[in-house]
């Protein structure tokens, strides 16, 4: 699908969840019996040394840059098992623990973080996270991360639906005060168990709906990062050291790159990157574009952040694509609760 029928699409959908229309099919009526016949195959190989525990990263990262009477930055993580940190052991490994410690450090200033994600989980179990993450008046989020989709895709939940529950979401989250950031739903293509033609279904139905997650979210205040086949290159090179033992979920190393991928996105959101840092660089192919174009390129090539730009153009809103230098993150050198939570979705739930 080439990068305009894919803004096609979105807009149609994205213009579905916002007035309410029916659903959007992310894949031909032929082909539901094919792909579910399918699905019931990969998920025979997938799941294989799944724990249904995630680690607990809650707590408070940075304490060295603790000052008296300065507050702390609080981070909230939403969404689905790739939010939780489903797939690996420690609480530094999750992508939450990564975040908030290169978040950390960069603004010098120690971070609460707190993870309501919740494995197995579809967009329609946001309003449930954001009402924990809103429940405390006095501690609202200065900025919330939010990874969710995969499950929309593998359970078929209609496009639209999916991406009018994300933006109220981001919606209730802007109006509280807090920025969002939203991992969009990765490329399940990148699955190393599926098979042909559910590999390029997945991939499909994937980047159809990252693509109308960006707009509802970017019309909505937020800010997107693109997922996609982030780790599609290093996937197919080292497959066993980038999944986790369950050959579906990322593995320590795999959580570092989404990460690494992320962590500016949340410091520009915060006013922590220099202002020259904003401005469009043309030799990174950055600039202004209306929203659905720009939701399109960002789903074709993973670490694409869309950010809203002007309310207005000749072909509606318009929103600015970067394509942000990656800054490592490290896995900190301890975490402040190092228990597990248990998960109250059944661990074969792949996202």
């Amino acid at each position: 699908m080439t990068s305009m029928s894919r803004a096609r699409v979105a807009r149609r959908i994205a213009a579905g969840a916002a007035y309410g229309g029916g659903g959007v099919g992310l894949a031909g009526a032929a082909a539901v019996g094919l792909l579910l016949a399918e699905v019931r195959l990969a998920r025979r190989h997938v799941g294989n040394g799944t724990t249904s525990r995630v680690p607990n990263a809650d707590g408070l990262y940075g304490r060295g840059y603790d000052t008296p009477g300065e507050p702390h930055l609080r981070l909230t993580v939403l969404g689905d098992s790739t939010a939780a940190g489903q797939g690996v052991h420690r609480a530094g490994q999750t992508p939450g623990a990564l975040l908030a410690s290169g978040l950390a450090a960069v603004a010098e200033r120690p971070v609460r973080l707190r993870n309501v994600a919740l494995p197995g989980a579809r967009s329609d179990d946001l309003d449930r996270q954001v009402a924990l993450a809103l429940a405390d008046h006095n501690r609202i989020p200065d900025i919330c991360v939010i990874m969710i989709g995969a499950n929309d895709v593998t359970n078929r939940m209609p496009a639209t639906r999916s991406v009018r529950h994300l933006s109220t979401a981001v919606r209730r989250l802007r109006t509280a005060g807090a920025e969002v950031v939203v991992g969009t739903c990765p490329d399940l293509g990148t699955i190393e168990p599926v098979q042909q033609p559910l590999r390029w279904l997945a991939r499909r139905a994937s980047r159809q709906l990252a693509a109308a997650q960006t707009i509802g979210v970017v019309e909505q205040g937020g800010r997107t990062v693109s997922l996609g086949d982030l780790l599609g290159p290093e996937f197919a090179a080292n497959p066993r050291e980038l999944f986790g033992p369950d050959n579906y979920h990322p593995s320590a190393e795999g959580y570092a790159t989404a990460a690494m991928a992320v962590l500016p996105t949340l410091c520009a959101a915060l006013g922590l990157w220099p202002a020259d840092e904003e401005r469009p660089d043309v030799s990174r192919r950055e600039g202004f574009l209306p929203v659905a174009r720009a939701a399109a390129e960002a789903a074709s090539e993973a670490g694409t952040e869309v950010t809203a730009a002007m309310p207005s153009g000749p072909r509606g809103p318009w929103a600015l694509l970067k394509r942000r230098r990656r800054r490592r993150v490290q896995e900190p050198e301890s975490s402040p609760e190092p228990s597990s939570r248990p998960s109250s979705q059944p661990s074969t739930q792949p996202f």
